[in-house]
């Protein structure tokens, strides 16, 4: 392999998702706003995100491919963003009871010493259960989705609150399209299946 990867990204569940690729990485915090432009499409908003988390990599190395990601979920042609409690939380989930929600997921990888960056955006449709309160509170209580966009975990007890997924890329809702990283990669003379022999 030619270049390091480094992911721009502090959270466990991205940091697992890289590790399916079997290949070494780096992690530092991107430390970025994630606030929206005024009149940003949803789209522009993970797109233009991405994009900076994986610049801000320059602040800490100084060469290797870096991997960033935003995500967000939009219901109604709205943004909407991380709870961060289990009131907001509450009012999420009931208002995607019944309903599908499309989650987009920015994605960028972006060469630190030749600034080359490629960028795409992935969406995936949630169809949601029609879910009652209780249901709403006790998957609450139980997994605490405070820092997850759309209220869920999909990789543990939220996938019990879906009656259908579609999407190119499962890997995409959890945080990290992993078919469209390891082409992106493969655009960067990494092909993730014989750079395994290298390590």
């Amino acid at each position: 392999m030619k270049l390091p990867l480094i992911l721009a990204s502090s959270s466990p569940f991205r940091q697992s998702l890289l590790q399916k690729f079997n290949l070494p990485f780096d992690t530092f915090s991107p430390d970025v706003d994630e606030s929206a432009l005024e009149c940003e499409t949803p789209t522009d908003l993970v797109k233009r995100l991405s994009e900076l988390k994986a610049s801000a990599a320059n602040k800490h190395f100084k060469k290797g491919l870096a991997i960033g990601s935003d995500q967000v979920a939009v219901f109604n042609n709205q943004i909407l963003g991380k709870p961060h409690n289990k009131q907001n939380a509450l009012k999420q989930l009931n208002l995607f009871s019944g309903n599908t929600v499309t989650f987009l997921t920015g994605l960028c990888v972006y060469d630190i010493v030749t600034g080359t960056k490629k960028t795409c955006v992935e969406p995936f449709n949630v169809t949601f259960k029609t879910l009652s309160d209780a249901q709403i509170s006790a998957y609450c209580d139980a997994e605490q989705p405070y820092s997850c966009a759309g209220s869920f975990k999909s990789e543990g007890l939220g996938i019990c609150l879906f009656e259908k997924l579609s999407g190119d890329d499962p890997n995409s809702l959890i945080g990290l399209p992993l078919i469209k990283l390891s082409q992106l990669l493969a655009e960067f003379g990494i092909d993730v299946l014989t750079a395994q022999s290298k390590f």
